[in-house]
């Protein structure tokens, strides 16, 4: 098959479009034909490495994969050769408490397709048929690939832990992200009024669009201050937080008394300084999430079904351009997600 790989870590320039081994499914595996992938910033920091994180090279990144079913498990009787899919990109193990208590994305066992295992930057990815979900009818590969991860974790962070209440002021840093753009979506099913940031006029517009009620300009503007402005010096009630370093002490300072800060990455670096008077004062909550389960997956599914959840492109590549691709993703010029076709 063909596949982008990196044998070392470095910029752009190590991922190689070439030929590679077919993956070899196991008994419990279903074998997948790519159609599009979608890129994430985990490819970038597994492409770079990441201190103490040991990746088997060559690699294969891409996490956010729909495709047709090319080979099932012979004792399989619910999906067929010739489906079309997406793939839950969370593995756990199946058999521990968490696993069988629905929180299997706190196994500890935990990782990631197309992170410490190969994905979908390639024409064929095994996976385990547990993660096989159905893709919803009349939605093409190129979108079904661009919702899975961040429209679960997004759900997982703003329903799960945060709790969302309707009428509540959700305040969504990075709007122009995956999980920035499901966050304003999603809370506004709840009824939610949402303050979306963005760092120029047309992210601005676009997370309008999105349903977002207020916006503020993140380069010209204080995100704690003009939240705080907005709800009448009040506050918001949740902050959905993934730049991490460059607006963390902004986005506690924007919580409301009884707020809640719920957290999934530290873009801008992992160094937050936390001023431990906001958050005994006000008696702040804060949330670390990451991923979501595999029943949270479905329920996303049936939202992106009924129409209630639209997954955002902002581009698509041909495979063999992974690097342009992920050169886009670096820029922070896109809004919503890059998407490769294969």
């Amino acid at each position: 098959m063909k596949a982008v790989r990196f044998h070392r870590n470095g910029g752009p320039e190590v991922l190689q479009y070439e030929d590679a081994p077919d993956p070899v499914p196991s008994a419990d595996e279903v074998l997948v034909r790519v159609k599009a992938c979608a890129l994430n910033h985990l490819d970038v920091w597994a492409r770079k490495g990441l201190p103490g994180v040991k990746i088997p090279l060559p690699h294969i990144s891409g996490s956010d994969i729909s495709g047709v079913v090319e080979r099932v498990p012979p004792s399989e009787g619910q999906i067929r050769v010739g489906d079309e899919v997406i793939v839950n990109p969370g593995i756990s193990c199946g058999r521990c408490d968490k696993c069988l208590l629905g929180k299997d994305n706190q196994c500890r066992y935990y990782t990631i397709i197309g992170y410490e295992v190969d994905g979908g930057y390639a024409e064929l990815v095994k996976v385990l048929r547990v993660n096989v979900v159905e893709k919803p009818e009349g939605l093409g590969f190129v979108e079904a690939a661009a919702f899975p991860l961040v429209s679960e974790t997004a759900y997982h962070m703003l329903v799960t832990k945060a709790g969302i209440q309707a009428g509540e002021t959700v305040l969504v840093l990075g709007s122009s992200s995956g999980v920035g753009s499901a966050a304003i979506q999603i809370a506004k099913l709840y009824n939610s009024t949402v303050i979306a940031t963005g760092g120029d006029e047309t992210k601005l517009a676009r997370a309008k669009e999105l349903g977002a009620d207020y916006v503020i300009n993140h380069y010209e503007q204080d995100i704690a201050e003009e939240s705080r402005r907005i709800t009448g010096k009040r506050g918001v009630d949740v902050v959905v937080e993934h730049v991490g370093e460059a607006t963390w002490g902004k986005s506690v300072r924007a919580l409301a008394k009884g707020g809640r800060l719920v957290t999934c990455g530290a873009t801008s670096g992992a160094e937050a300084v936390t001023d431990l008077r906001y958050v005994f004062n006000r008696e702040l909550t804060i949330y670390g999430s990451f991923m979501a389960s595999k029943g949270e997956l479905l329920k996303v599914v049936e939202l992106v079904k009924s129409g209630k959840l639209k997954p955002i492109v902002d581009s698509t590549f041909p495979l063999k351009e992974a690097g342009k691709a992920q050169a886009r993703m670096e820029s922070s010029k896109h809004f919503g997600k890059i998407v490769m076709t294969v």
